[in-house]
């Protein structure tokens, strides 16, 4: 499609896609198939021996998890072994425990519950929808902070935190963000870890570093959390999430959580109310299979192999479909993770999304990446290419790039519509 194409050129070209029958999914983040081919070792990879760290992991107990699975843990957080806990499969249902914890027990028993007051999250928009619908779920009010290309705005957190103790917590992905992708750097770490200095013993940072080791190239850089509040004295403030649910099989893999000793401990007596242990044959499957030293690296960059040509298909498409001097929105490049973020023109994302869907390319709907799914701008769309093929995220592409299009161009002639001097 030329760049002069008319309002009518786009409106016939979108009416053609519409009636081909596609369906196609960039949606949600997930693994495709031949990323997850890179684990099938998995099964079958225990053989005869069921002992780890000389545990037989066919029994009960074990509310932590064996000290060599807590060693993988520890890389992806960046952390000591002591600090980690190794649960289940989901790092969200760790989350969703920890907020449980805080909310009606208490991180320091029944007088620090935040349910005793009108407990608020910090919300770094665009952020990631499940962790805004767990909070909103136990009855949380949710407080947008705008997002900068190095991580949250910390004069507003600060400001928040500083002036209303019914903020209890803040939510954070610290690497290739979910979903625009950025990492945050070294003063916005540091800023977090005095948070809860400032805050009080109630005050925790969510950090899910779900993209810890998600790479696509030369690696983002991210200091240390748990370095940066050592030095403060915080670290029992810092509650630390990591999975390999999209790092081996994302229905079976380990998930953890890091943090403080006094605080795991803590937790560690609610957790133990609700659980005899977690599934520790599957933490022997992927000790085996990641525990080795440089293993986790090597498999990795197996995985950027493949996730990297639909990342650079995305954001080709866009970039020769679009332009790059802004007329019909921005993107992000991201150096890792799983999602690139898009913002079109104000008032267009909730258009463009329809226009796809339309023409068969199912996509995140508008303002899913803000709390109560408000985007104010009605502007931002977040693309997860990992998931389908190479050829349908192309494919996929030139479907929104023409809605794009299309949606701007519509835009441009409903403004020169009603810039016409009224008939005489």
């Amino acid at each position: 499609m030329p760049d002069h194409a008319t309002v009518d050129d786009l409106e016939r070209a979108h009416a053609e896609l519409a009636a081909s029958g596609l369906s196609l999914d960039l949606t949600r983040g997930k693994p495709g198939s031949d990323q997850l081919d890179l684990s099938n070792d998995l099964d079958g990879i225990i053989g005869d021996d069921w002992t780890l760290d000389g545990v037989d992991v066919r029994n009960y107990g074990g509310l932590d998890g064996q000290p060599s699975v807590k060693a993988i843990g520890a890389r992806l957080l960046d952390m000591p072994a002591a600090n980690v806990l190794a649960g289940g499969n989901s790092s969200l249902a760790l989350m969703g425990r920890y907020l449980l914890h805080a909310h009606v027990f208490g991180v320091r028993g029944p007088d620090t519950a935040w349910n005793r007051g009108t407990p608020k999250m910090l919300c770094p928009v665009p952020g990631y929808d499940r962790h805004f619908a767990l909070t909103e779920y136990l009855g949380i009010e949710l407080l947008p902070v705008p997002m900068t290309d190095v991580g949250p705005d910390m004069d507003r957190v600060e400001d928040l935190v500083g002036n209303d103790d019914q903020v209890k917590g803040i939510w954070c992905v610290p690497k290739y963000s979910n979903p625009t992708g950025i990492t945050y750097d070294d003063d916005t770490v540091r800023r977090l870890a005095v948070l809860g200095r400032d805050a009080g013993d109630h005050f925790r940072v969510f950090y899910d570093n779900a993209y810890a080791v998600h790479d696509l190239g030369d690696p983002d850089y991210l200091l240390s959390m748990f370095s940066a509040a050592d030095v403060e004295g915080t670290q029992d403030s810092i509650v630390q999430f990591a999975s390999t649910s999209k790092i081996t099989h994302a229905g079976s893999g380990v998930a953890f959580l890091g943090s403080g000793l006094a605080n795991l401990a803590a937790f560690r007596d609610h957790l133990k109310l609700f659980t005899i242990g977690p599934d520790k044959a599957n933490h022997l499957r992927h000790v085996r299979m990641l525990g080795a030293p440089g293993a986790i690296e090597d498999h990795m960059a197996a995985m950027a192999d493949l996730v990297r040509p639909k990342f650079d298909a995305v954001t080709s498409a866009l970039a020769d479909g679009l332009g790059t001097d802004g007329e019909h929105g921005r993107w992000t490049e991201p150096h890792g993770g799983y999602f690139i973020s898009f913002w079109t023109r104000p008032g267009l994302a909730t258009d463009v999304i329809d226009l796809a869907a339309r023409a068969g390319v199912a996509l995140t709907p508008a303002g899913a990446a803000f709390p109560y799914g408000d985007d104010p701008d009605d502007s931002h769309i977040r693309l997860a290419p990992t998931f389908p093929d190479l050829a349908d995220v192309e494919r996929a592409m030139e479907v929104f790039v023409l809605c794009v299009r299309l949606a701007t161009a519509r835009a441009h002639a409903d403004v020169a519509a009603a810039d016409l001097p009224a008939s005489a």
